[in-house]
C-alpha cells in the first residue's frame, strides 16, 4: 500500500479509499452486505494496508455507520490508526430540519453520526451536496464549530460546481473558519467533466481529491452492456447508473477493454490505474463486495500505463451534461 498526504493538509491516507456504502442492510440494497458478509472483505482491506475509509449518515439509513464503526473497532487496535470519512446532507428523518446543511441539521447530524459510528471525532467531516436553501455562511460556521468542538479533525465536500466550492472556501478563509481540505467528486474514464474547472481549482489550491464511483457503477468493468443489458446483481438493480450513463459511453468501455487485453489484465485495473495517476487524485472511493473487487483495486497501484495506453483510453470520450450533483 502507498500512503499519501490529504492535499496540502497534514493528514496521510492510504491511496484506496475503501467506501463503506456497500455494508449495512440489504434490505436497502439489493447488492448491500450486511456485517458479517462484509467483514472478510474489510479485514482483507486492512490486512493489505487500507487506512482511509468513507461512508455517510444516509447510506442503510444509518445501518452503513453502525457496520462501519463496529468492524474499525474489531479490525485497529487504536482508533489513531484508521481515518474515518462520514457525510451530512440527505434526509434521515421525515421532519423539515432532517436534511440539509443547516446549523441545526449538522449539529445533530453529527453526534447521530458519532454515536452509531461509536467513536468520539471521525477524521473528515462531508458535506454531501450543496444546500440551495440554507446560507453558505451558516453552513461553513457550524462547520468550524463541529471542528473546533473536536467532534472532526477536518472538513470535506463533495459533488457541486466549482464556483460554488470557491464561494465557501472564501467565506471560511475570510471569516478564519475550517476551511475543506477534500473533495469527493465524480470523476472516471467515462465522466471527465470535472477537469474543465473543478480539478484545476483543487490543484491550483491544495485540495485532495477522492473521487467516488472511479469504476463508473461498475460500467467500466463490464457489468453493464449496450442496450441495457447487465452481467451482476449490482448492475440489475442500480437504477442510478442507468440515468447516468449512455451508449456512447461504452466506446470508452471499448477502449479500456482493448487496453485491459492486451496487458492480460482486467479491465478494472486499467481504469483504476488511469485514475491514480490523474494530477491532485489521492485516493479513489472504491467499492468492493467481493474479494476480487479489492484485489482489482490493489493491483492498479502498481500498473503503470504508457502515453500511448492513455491517449488511447481518453480518445473515445464524448462530454457529458453535468452528472452527481443532486
Amino acid at each position: 500500500m502507498e500512503y499519501i498526504r490529504l492535499g496540502t493538509s497534514g493528514l496521510t491516507v492510504s491511496r484506496l479509499c475503501l467506501g463503506m456504502m456497500s455494508y449495512g442492510n440489504p434490505a436497502s440494497w439489493e447488492w448491500v452486505l450486511d456485517e458479517d458478509a462484509g467483514e472478510p472483505i474489510v479485514r482483507r482491506a486492512v490486512e493489505s494496508g487500507v487506512t482511509f475509509f468513507d461512508t455517510a449518515d444516509v447510506y442503510s439509513d444509518g445501518v452503513s455507520e453502525l457496520v462501519t464503526g463496529r468492524l474499525l473497532a474489531k479490525l485497529f487496535p487504536r482508533r489513531d490508526d484508521y481515518v474515518l470519512a462520514t457525510k451530512v446532507y440527505f434526509p434521515t428523518g421525515s421532519g423539515p430540519n432532517d436534511k440539509g446543511l443547516s446549523r441545526k441539521h449538522i449539529m445533530a447530524a453529527i453526534d447521530a453520526s458519532l454515536d452509531r459510528l461509536g467513536v468520539d471525532h471521525v477524521d473528515l467531516y462531508q458535506i454531501h451536496r450543496w444546500d440551495y436553501e440554507t446560507p453558505i455562511e451558516e453552513t461553513m460556521r457550524a462547520l468550524n464549530d463541529v471542528v473546533r468542538a473536536g467532534k472532526a479533525r477536518y472538513i470535506g465536500a463533495s459533488s457541486m460546481f466549482a464556483w460554488q466550492f470557491a464561494k465557501a472556501q472564501q467565506i471560511a478563509e475570510t471569516n478564519g473558519w475550517t476551511k475543506f481540505v477534500s473533495m469527493q467528486n465524480h470523476y472516471n474514464l467515462v465522466y471527465r467533466e470535472e477537469e474543465r474547472e473543478m480539478i484545476p481549482l483543487c490543484r491550483d489550491q491544495g485540495v485532495g481529491l477522492i473521487p467516488w464511483s472511479p469504476l463508473a457503477r461498475g460500467l467500466l468493468t463490464g457489468s453493464r452492456h449496450r442496450g441495457g443489458g447487465q452481467s451482476t446483481a449490482r448492475a440489475e438493480f442500480d437504477h442510478i447508473a442507468a440515468d447516468m450513463y449512455v451508449d456512447d459511453d461504452f466506446d470508452v468501455v471499448d477502449a479500456v477493454r482493448s487496453v485491459a487485453a492486451a496487458r492480460d489484465l482486467p479491465p478494472a485495473q486499467i481504469a483504476l490505474s488511469w485514475l491514480l495517476a490523474r494530477p491532485t487524485i489521492t485516493a479513489p472511493i472504491i467499492g468492493a463486495t467481493k474479494p476480487q473487487h479489492l484485489d482489482d483495486a490493489l493491483a492498479a497501484l502498481r500498473i503503470q500505463l504508457s502515453e500511448t495506453e492513455n491517449a488511447a483510453l481518453e480518445a473515445p470520450y464524448r462530454p457529458h451534461a453535468v452528472l452527481g450533483h443532486r
